[in-house]
């Protein structure tokens, strides 16, 4: 025999609750379209007044979606006058929002399953993959004019590029497509996405295309631009930037040469590499460099010694700037890190329909991280830069 004096069938309760709620959500808004159609007509129901300015005619039915879940309404028609309730609008008005709220959700990385369980909860039933797709296609627009939108800084000494390889279908078959994108620091120092466009392949064509749509929307005042180094990268730089220098992230540089270094020899060959850019001036460093070769090629790694003669150079740019700034400008971490949240985000989809999707998700995740993230905090100190700037003119004027 059971303890329990009272057994409740908790099942059966949450049903009565839920159909209770609903009820009463019924009649609350039926009662309020009754009232706002009694104040159109300037009359009570079956009431003969002289001020009457219309007359009902019956009802129609009408379904409507509610956190109570499916509601039936029967609002009245009228004769004589227009019955454009307000009632109704606001329901739109809180709808949309909650459309909104489902959009934002999905683009901040809330799975599809995980968003239709949410809805489920608030509604009483799912909201399909098929509804969420339809939703996130209202926030093309949006996002379409923040992707273009004229670039409201004056100048953008310091700019990063890189490119995010995603897969999509094309023609029935999966490829990869990349997506550039550009973070610039302004004058006074804060981050900013600048831009972000599907390249196709990371070739001469697809930067340089890219370089003139950001010149075209107001990029000016470029002193260093910040990338790995891409195919086609640095002609484009030099075709549409003439005036900026390029830094070829020093970490993605390491990367190329340990992949002509055994695995046993990789730590050592990175002590190695990280001196060079811990001295204090260029001159210094690229006398370390030479050094770092010619140990390379005592380790019998001759491969790589190459790779540091050869391309060292274009990794010092940055000691030409000021050196409070060397640490956030010889990298392209700053890129790198929303690189990640975007392909953590973007593995949950997998493989999308099209460039245009692929893009529209990437923009919204640039976004999202972007607000929540950088707000107003400050990424650099452009005071030390401005000085530079200007001793570097006056010194031109007096030679």
């Amino acid at each position: 025999m059971s303890d329990n004096i009272i057994q409740l069938n908790q099942e059966l309760i949450h049903t009565e609750l839920k159909d209770l709620v609903k009820n009463g959500v019924e009649e609350t808004l039926t009662a309020m379209l009754d009232a706002e159609a009694n104040k159109l007509v300037n009359a009570e129901r079956y009431a003969r007044d002289e001020q009457r300015q219309g007359y009902r005619a019956g009802h129609y039915d009408r379904s409507f979606t509610t956190t109570a879940g499916e509601v039936n309404l029967r609002v009245p028609k009228l004769k004589g006058v227009a019955f454009e309730t307000a009632i109704i609008e606001r329901y739109r008005r809180r709808e949309s929002s909650i459309e909104e709220a489902l959009i934002e959700m999905y683009l901040a990385g809330v799975s599809v399953r995980r968003v239709e369980d949410i809805t489920e909860a608030l509604w009483g039933t799912k909201v399909s993959p098929g509804t969420i797709s339809n939703l996130n296609k209202k926030a093309y627009e949006n996002i379409e004019r923040w992707r273009n939108r004229k670039l409201g800084s004056a100048s953008y000494p310091y700019v990063y590029v890189d490119g995010i390889y995603l897969k999509r279908c094309w023609g029935e078959e999966f490829e990869n497509v990349s997506v550039l994108v550009a973070i610039g620091v302004t004058a006074d120092g804060y981050r900013e996405i600048i831009g972000a466009a599907e390249g196709l392949k990371e070739d001469l064509e697809s930067w340089k295309n890219f370089f003139v749509w950001l010149k075209s929307r107001g990029l000016k005042g470029v002193k260093l631009i910040i990338g790995d180094k891409a195919l086609g990268m640095v002609e484009a730089i030099g075709q549409v930037f003439p005036q900026a220098k390029y830094q070829r992230c020093i970490v993605h540089f390491y990367r190329n040469v340990f992949s002509v270094v055994p695995k046993h020899k990789v730590n050592e060959t990175a002590k190695m590499l990280k001196a060079i850019h811990a001295q204090e001036d260029k001159t210094a460093a690229r006398e370390k460099a030479k050094q770092v070769a010619e140990k390379l090629r005592g380790m019998k790694l001759s491969k790589a010694a190459s790779k540091v003669e050869e391309f060292i150079e274009e990794t010092l740019t940055y000691m030409n700037f000021p050196e409070q700034h060397w640490t956030r400008i010889r990298t392209n971490n700053t890129l790198e890190r929303l690189n990640r949240e975007i392909k953590r985000r973007t593995k949950v989809v997998g493989t999308f329909p099209d460039g245009e999707s692929a893009l529209m998700l990437v923009c919204a995740r640039l976004r999202h991280v972007t607000s929540s993230e950088w707000g107003t905090k400050r990424y650099l100190n452009m005071e030390h830069l401005t000085s530079m700037i200007f001793s570097e003119e006056e010194e031109i004027i007096a030679g």
